[in-house]
């Protein structure tokens, strides 16, 4: 059920989500400084691509605030609104409420991913 379902997740919008981390884990990696931010960005397009099965489990510590602040304000926000939109248009169907819950699942997580980690 998990394939079929990652499979329709592709093609209902996940596959934009996925590339849009994608894109912001290269940006990130254009200076030295956020080569670390980008690694993770990378990591979270996996989860974007292919997210029934997978939970994101959160922890909390003074580094990732600050890190969750400067990514707030350059690329979280952005990705957090198109997955929260894709999501409310997905929610407005009855088949599309498990979809719609996996965006905002990634829309969550596009608000302060690190420390942050996927299960």
């Amino acid at each position: 059920m998990k394939l079929l379902g990652n499979l329709l997740w592709l093609i209902l919008g996940g596959f934009i989500s996925g590339i849009l981390w994608l894109l912001a884990g290269l940006f990130w990696c254009l200076t030295i400084i956020g080569l670390p931010i980008g690694v993770q960005c990378v990591k979270f397009a996996s989860l974007s691509f292919a997210p029934f099965g997978k939970e994101v489990v959160y922890s909390d510590s003074a580094v990732s605030f600050l890190v969750n602040v400067v990514w707030f304000l350059f690329s979280g926000m952005e990705l957090a609104l198109v997955n929260f939109v894709i999501g409310a248009l997905l929610c407005l169907t009855v088949v599309g409420i498990p979809f719609g819950k996996q965006f905002f699942k990634i829309a969550k997580l596009a608000l302060a991913p690190f420390g942050a980690s996927v299960v």
